[in-house]
C-alpha cells in the first residue's frame, strides 16, 4: 500500500484498507514472525524458553499482560520492544486527539470533523514509534491524569457549557487509543486509580466528573509489578487482577555466561576506553560472580533482588578504575588487576538491600565479603582445590612451592597505581607462582598470565593459605602464621 498517496478518508476507503485492533496487529505479527523465525526479543538475554514463550501465548490470546519479577529483571525492556510488532503505519483522523480510526472514529471531535468533511477529511499515518505510552505509578497519580477531567480553560476559549462533553481534557490512557500502554511499577497506584482502571480493560467505560461516556478504547495494556511491593508499599486489587488475562513470572539469568552477554550489551563505555584497557575474561567472571552470590547471601533481602544493572555499573566501574591509574602513571595501554576489582564496591552497596544481620555487619563490609566469596567459587574453575591437595597425600601440592616461600618472610605489595613493569617484577618474585600458571595455562598471553598469577594470591588468601592485608591503596600478601604472629604481637603492646 502507497501511503502517500492516501490523504483523505476517500482515499483511504478507495484503497480497500481494513482496520485491525492492536491486538489483532500483535498477533498477526507475530505469528508472521515466528513462521520466519524472526526475534523482536533478540536483545534479551535469557528468556528464550522461559518468559519469551509465556509472551508469545499471551499475544496470541490478545490478553492484557502483567510482568511480575524483581528489580532488573527486564520487564519494562520486554514491553518496549513489543512495538515491533506492531503495524508499520496506521491511518488516523488528523487532528484528532485520541488516534481515531478514520473508518471506526470513537472521539466527538473525529466524528464532528468527518461529519463536516465526509471523503475529504484529512488522513495522516502515525508510526509505530508514537504508538507506545509508558507511565511509572507513583501514590500522585490521579484519575485526571490518567483518564482526564474538565479543562475550565478550553471551555471558556471554545465558549462551552461545563455539560458539553468536548470541554474534556481526556488522560494518557484515552490519548493512547490504538497503542500500547505500560504502567511500571503497578502495586504503587492507589486503589481508587486501579479501580477506573479495571472498567476501561473490560467494558471500555470512562467516567469524567459524572460525563456518562462509552469510549470502546483500543488498547494493549502491559503492566509491570515487583513481588517485594504487594506487602511494602501496596497491592494490585483483586477485580483488577481478575481482568488481566497473562501474568508472567520473569527472572534472572540462570548462567553467568547469560549474565555476562546482558552485562557486555548494556554497559556504556567510552570507545578510548575499549581501546586502551583490557578486561581479561576472568575478571568479567568474577563481576557475574558477585552478583550470584550476592543473589545467595544471607546478608540481603532476597525478597527485593539484585538487580543486572549491578553487573552492568561494576564493568564500568573496572574500567575506570584502571583508566585513572593510566592517567596517574602516564601509560596509554593497560589492563586491569585482580586488586582492581575492589575499586567496584560503590556499585556494590547501591544495588543491594541488607537484612538486619547484613546491617550490623556494614555494607561495604558485606561488599567486601560477597567479592571474597566470588573469588572463592572462581577459584576452583582455573586451580586446584588448595584444601584437597594439601590433605592429599597421593598427589603433590601444586601450591607448595609458592606457600613456602612466603613461610621464608618474603611478602608481596601490589599498589594500586604501579605501572604495568613494576606490578609484574613484584609478581614475578613469588617463587614457583609463574611455573603454576605457565603450566596450567600454556596458551594464555602475558597480560591475562600476569593477572591468573595475581588471582592465585587472592585465591590462596581466601582459602587461608596466605595472608592477605588491604591497605588504603594497596594489597600486602604474606604467610599466614606470621601475620598471625604479628598480630598477637600488636595485642600485647
Amino acid at each position: 500500500m502507497n501511503i502517500e498517496k492516501i490523504k483523505t478518508l476517500g482515499d483511504l476507503k478507495k484503497s480497500g484498507y481494513k482496520s485491525k485492533t492492536v491486538k489483532e496487529e500483535l498477533r498477526d505479527n507475530l505469528i508472521i514472525a515466528i513462521k520466519e523465525k524472526k526475534n523482536y526479543f533478540e536483545e534479551i538475554k535469557g528468556y528464550d524458553e522461559t518468559v519469551l514463550p509465556q509472551l508469545h501465548h499471551a499475544i496470541l490470546s490478545k490478553h492484557n499482560i502483567i510482568l511480575l519479577g524483581l528489580r532488573g529483571q527486564a520487564k519494562t525492556r520486554v514491553a518496549r520492544l513489543m512495538v515491533n510488532l506492531l503495524d508499520e503505519f496506521i491511518p488516523v483522523v488528523d487532528g484528532s486527539e485520541l488516534n481515531d480510526d478514520p473508518l471506526h472514529p470513537i472521539s466527538r471531535q473525529a466524528k464532528d470533523i468527518i461529519a463536516e468533511m465526509k471523503d475529504a477529511t484529512p488522513v495522516r499515518w502515525m508510526i509505530r514509534d508514537e504508538r507506545y505510552t509508558e507511565k511509572l505509578a507513583t501514590p500522585d497519580v490521579s484519575v485526571a491524569d490518567l483518564i482526564g477531567d474538565v479543562d475550565p480553560i478550553k471551555a471558556a476559549t471554545l465558549k462551552l457549557a461545563y455539560a458539553d462533553e468536548r470541554v474534556i481534557h481526556y488522560g494518557l490512557i484515552p490519548r493512547s487509543h490504538r497503542c500500547i500502554f505500560v504502567i511500571n511499577e503497578l502495586p504503587d497506584l492507589q486503589a481508587r486509580i486501579q479501580v477506573a482502571l479495571f472498567n476501561i480493560l473490560q467494558e471500555g467505560d470512562v467516567q469524567v466528573r459524572g460525563y456518562k461516556m462509552r469510549l470502546p478504547l483500543d488498547i494493549q495494556f502491559v503492566f509491570t509489578a515487583n513481588p517485594e511491593d504487594y506487602t511494602n508499599r501496596g497491592s494490585i486489587v483483586t477485580p483488577l487482577k481478575d481482568r488481566i488475562g497473562s501474568q508472567i513470572l520473569t527472572h534472572y539469568p540462570k548462567s553467568v555466561e547469560i549474565s555476562e552477554a546482558i552485562t557486555q550489551q548494556e554497559a556504556k563505555i567510552a570507545e578510548a576506553q575499549k581501546q586502551n584497557i583490557l578486561i581479561p575474561q576472568l575478571l568479567r567472571e568474577l563481576i557475574e560472580q558477585i552478583a550470584i552470590e550476592a543473589r545467595d547471601s544471607d546478608w540481603i533481602d532476597k525478597k527485593s533482588g539484585v538487580s543486572a544493572r549491578l553487573t552492568i555499573s561494576a564493568l564500568e566501574n573496572l574500567y575506570s578504575v584502571v583508566e585513572r591509574r593510566l592517567l596517574l602513571t602516564g601509560e596509554t595501554k593497560g589492563s586491569a588487576r585482580v586488586s582492581d576489582i575492589y575499586g567496584i564496591i560503590s556499585s556494590i552497596t547501591g544495588k543491594v538491600e541488607l537484612v538486619y544481620e547484613g546491617e550490623l555487619e556494614g555494607m561495604s563490609s558485606v561488599a567486601q565479603q560477597l567479592i571474597g566469596k566470588a573469588m572463592r567459587t572462581l577459584f576452583l574453575k582455573y586451580f586446584p582445590n588448595p584444601e584437597k591437595t594439601k590433605k592429599s597425600k597421593q598427589v603433590a601440592n601444586p601450591f607448595a612451592a609458592i606457600i613456602n616461600w612466603f613461610n621464608e618472610a618474603n611478602t608481596v605489595d601490589i599498589l594500586s597505581v604501579s605501572t604495568t613493569p613494576v606490578f609484574e617484577k613484584e609478581i614475578v618474585r613469588v617463587s614457583g607462582l609463574h611455573e603454576l600458571v605457565k603450566n596450567l595455562f600454556p596458551k594464555a598471553p602475558r597480560e591475562e598470565q600476569l593477572v591468573l598469577m595475581e588471582f592465585c594470591l587472592h585465591g590462596l588468601a581466601e582459602y587461608s593459605q596466605l595472608s592477605k592485608h588491604r591497605l588504603e591503596n594497596n594489597f600486602q600478601f604474606k604467610d599466614l602464621l606470621g601475620n598471625m604472629f604479628s598480630f598477637s604481637q600488636e595485642e600485647k603492646n
